[in-house]
C-alpha cells in the first residue's frame, strides 16, 4: 500500500507539471520573446524553487488539502482515501492534459476528495466546509484576475504613451526581417525589388499576423529590452507562485506515510512536477500560447503581473486558489481589453473547467470502491 501511495501521489504530481508547468511562461512563447524550450527550462527552473519555497511558507496549505474537517479525520488518514484521491485527480487531469485543456489540479484534488468521501462514509461528507475555505476563491479568482489583468494592461498602456513608447510593426521581406516604425493605418507598401531579382510585394499586417515591438527609451534603455526584461521575470514570478500554490496541495496526500517528512514530501511532489512538465505539457502550452488570445510582449507582461501577485496573495494567506483559472483569467482579460480574444476556445476551456469537479468525483468514488476490492 505505501508503494501504491507514493506512486499515485507521484502520478498526480507528474499530471500537474504537464498541464500546469507552462502556464506561467505562456506569453513569453505566445508573444515571440522566448522559444518553447527556452520558456520551458524558464518555468521548470522558476516552478521548482517555488515548490522548495513552499516549505517554508505555504505549509498552511497542508492542512487545507489533508481532507480533515470534510471527512472523518480516521478517513482521512487512511490509505484507500488518499490512494483514490490521488488516482482520482491525476486521472482528471492527465486526460485533459492530452485534450490540450488547461484545467486546475486544485479543482480536480477537491472532486476526488469528495468522490472518495462519499463513497466511503456517504453523507457524512461535510460540503459546508467547501464553500468559504475553497470554492468560494476558486470562483472568484479568475474574475478577480480578468479585472486586475485588464487594469494593470490598460494603465501601462497609458503609462508608455506618456513616456512616448510606441508600437513598431514588423514587416517581411523574403528571409529578411526588418523592423519599420509605421502607421498602424497604412494599407499598404511598396518597394522596388534590386535589378535581376524576383519582384516583392511588401504590405502591412495586423497584431495577430506579425509581431509587434517598442520604439523609444526608457531611463536611457531600448524600450523593448526593458519590456523584454521585465516579461521574463514576471513569467519567472508567476511559475515560482504556481510552484508556491500547488506543491502544498499534493504533499498534503504524502501526510499519511509517517516515514516521509513534510520537506522530503515536498521535494518528491516538486521532482515529479519537474519531469511531468518537461515530458507532457505541450498540447496545453500551444492552447494557452496561441489560442486563447494573441499577445504582445507588453500585454504578456501585464498578464503575468496580475497572475503572479493574486497567486502569490493567496499562498501566503493560506488560499487554495487555482493557478490555471487566475492564469486563464488574467489573459482573456487582457485580450478581451485589446479585443484580440479568442472566445470560441474561451468558453471550450469554460466548459473544461465546469466537467473537471464532477470528473473527478467520479474517478475519486470508483477509485476507493476499488481499492476496498483489491484487499
Amino acid at each position: 500500500m505505501l508503494v501504491l501511495l507514493l506512486l499515485a501521489i507521484g502520478f498526480l504530481a507528474w499530471s500537474n507539471g504537464a498541464n500546469d508547468n507552462f502556464k506561467g511562461v505562456a506569453s513569453l512563447f505566445g508573444s515571440g520573446t522566448m522559444g518553447y524550450w527556452a520558456a520551458l527550462a524558464w518555468a521548470t527552473v522558476t516552478t521548482f524553487a517555488g515548490s522548495i519555497a513552499s516549505v517554508f511558507l505555504a505549509v498552511e496549505l497542508l492542512k487545507t488539502f489533508s481532507g480533515k474537517g470534510l471527512v472523518p479525520d480516521t478517513l482521512a488518514v487512511s490509505g484507500d482515501y488518499v490512494l483514490a484521491v490521488a488516482l482520482g485527480a491525476g486521472l482528471t487531469v492527465i486526460l485533459a492534459t492530452r485534450l490540450g485543456f488547461p484545467v486546475s489540479t486544485t479543482h480536480a484534488l477537491t472532486g476526488a476528495m469528495i468522490g472518495a468521501g462519499w463513497a466511503a462514509v456517504g453523507p457524512a461528507v461535510q460540503l459546508g466546509v467547501l464553500g468559504k475555505l475553497i470554492l468560494l476563491p476558486l470562483l472568484l479568482s479568475p474574475l478577480l484576475a480578468m479585472a486586475i489583468g485588464s487594469g494593470i494592461y490598460l494603465a501601462t498602456r497609458a503609462g508608455c504613451q506618456q513616456l512616448g513608447i510606441t508600437g513598431e510593426w514588423c514587416l517581411c521581406v523574403g528571409a529578411e526581417r526588418l523592423l519599420v516604425p509605421i502607421s498602424p493605418s497604412a494599407a499598404a507598401l511598396a518597394a522596388s525589388p534590386p535589378a535581376g531579382s524576383t519582384p516583392t510585394s511588401i504590405t502591412t499586417g495586423t497584431i495577430g499576423e506579425c509581431t509587434r515591438r517598442y520604439a523609444g527609451q526608457f531611463l536611457g534603455v531600448s524600450a523593448q529590452s526593458v519590456v523584454d526584461a521585465a516579461h521574463i521575470t514576471s513569467a519567472g514570478i508567476v511559475s515560482f507562485a504556481r510552484g508556491l500554490n500547488d506543491t502544498p496541495k499534493m504533499a498534503a496526500l504524502l501526510l499519511v506515510l509517517p516515514a516521509l517528512s513534510i520537506p522530503a514530501g515536498m521535494l518528491t511532489i516538486a521532482l515529479a512536477i519537474m519531469v511531468g512538465g518537461l515530458l507532457g505539457g505541450r498540447r496545453v502550452a500551444e492552447t494557452m500560447s496561441h489560442k486563447l488570445t494573441s499577445l504582445t510582449p507588453g500585454q504578456g507582461l501585464a498578464a503575468n503581473l496580475a497572475t503572479g501577485i493574486l497567486v502569490l496573495a493567496a499562498s501566503l494567506f493560506g488560499l487554495p486558489v487555482s493557478t490555471t483559472h487566475v492564469s486563464v483569467g488574467s489573459i482573456v482579460g487582457v485580450g478581451v481589453t485589446n479585443r484580440s480574444a479568442n472566445l470560441a476556445v474561451v468558453r471550450q476551456v469554460l466548459l473544461s473547467w465546469v466537467v473537471t469537479l464532477p470528473c473527478a468525483a467520479l474517478a475519486g468514488g470508483a477509485g476507493y470502491w476499488l481499492a476496498g476490492r483489491l484487499q
